[in-house]
């Protein structure tokens, strides 16, 4: 596995990209406090500072709570769905896998078909829509973890009982 680029790495290559002088005037900063985000926290001239990346990450960390990262998430247009622990395991599991995946799909559409039956969707409805959703892209994305990873013993344990009950028809 590739190690993750680190923080500091990323904010340099994006303020390379773009111009530090006009994220520290968008941001109301100094252009140096810009530059030293982008420097290893523990570089020996000691002038790398916490960045906001790793201050997100960290309240993160503390709170437990996947909230933070979705609305990140949010603010910049996608979703956030984290990924499965996933340990080894044979690949008996794939075709229950695979049912589960095609159910959570009929779930979903089975509350797209019942908001839609009067011509409207309230937000109550679009609400339930947008939880089957992530629902589904959550087990999808588990799913194709464990294919690319030939890993299946996350998908027994769900399949085993600790899947969410499917929503009523």
């Amino acid at each position: 596995m590739i190690p993750a680029m680190q923080s500091h790495e990323l904010l340099r290559e994006v303020f390379q990209k773009g111009s530090a002088k006009q994220i520290a005037a968008d941001m109301n900063l100094s252009l140096s406090m810009i530059y030293k985000w982008s420097e290893p926290p523990e570089a020996p001239a000691g002038s790398g500072t916490t960045n906001p990346l790793d201050r997100i990450e960290a309240l993160h960390r503390c709170t437990g709570d996947p909230r933070i990262v979705q609305w990140v998430c949010e603010r910049a247009g996608g979703f956030f769905i984290k990924n499965p622990q996933t340990h080894h395991a044979q690949p008996e599991f794939l075709i229950p896998a695979t049912n589960q995946i095609i159910q959570e799909f009929a779930d979903l559409l089975a509350v797209i078909a019942t908001a839609v039956a009067d011509s409207q969707i309230t937000p109550e409805e679009a609400h339930a829509i947008r939880g089957r959703w992530e629902e589904l892209k959550s087990v999808t994305e588990g799913f194709v973890q464990c294919c690319e990873q030939g890993n299946f013993r996350t998908l027994k344990k769900t399949i085993a009982g600790e899947a969410k009950p499917a929503a009523p028809k």
